[in-house]
């Protein structure tokens, strides 16, 4: 058995402070008006950014707080779901169903830790696990 809380915990820390930095955002869906190219517009119309290069303003649109608030939904749905298992996700897993599971979710909550590696409370020991 193998203790990855202190890895949930931390991925559900950031996925929190993301969710604040959208909401605060307005947790609006953000569009690109075809009438005024490099403009992203929320719901009522204002404009949320003034960018006329690159493709900004589509990126910028598509990471929109209402898109990135259904990220975290879902992202915790996995993180739930791993959270019930994550003590069978060892380096050498049986070879059972459970075990199997909770490897590929560890799997899969590694890459959403690793998203964060830059922050300070990141661990290596966290990098995602390529068993054969």
């Amino acid at each position: 058995m193998t203790d990855n809380s202190d890895m949930i915990d931390f991925v559900r820390a950031r996925l929190a402070e993301e969710e604040l930095i959208a909401q605060a955002a307005g947790s609006d869906s953000w569009r690109c008006p075809a009438d005024v190219p490099g403009e992203v517009h929320d719901r009522s119309g204002g404009i949320a950014f003034s960018v006329r290069n690159l493709g900004f303003d589509q990126h910028i649109a598509f990471q929109d707080p209402a898109r990135t608030l259904r990220r975290i939904e879902t992202s915790r749905v996995l993180l739930d779901e791993y959270e019930e298992i994550s003590g069978l996700d060892t380096d050498r897993p049986d070879h059972d169903f459970g075990s199997g599971r909770a490897v590929g979710l560890g799997f899969a909550v590694r890459q959403l830790a690793a998203e964060h590696a830059g922050h300070p409370g990141y661990r290596a020991r966290w990098l995602p696990r390529f068993i054969q």
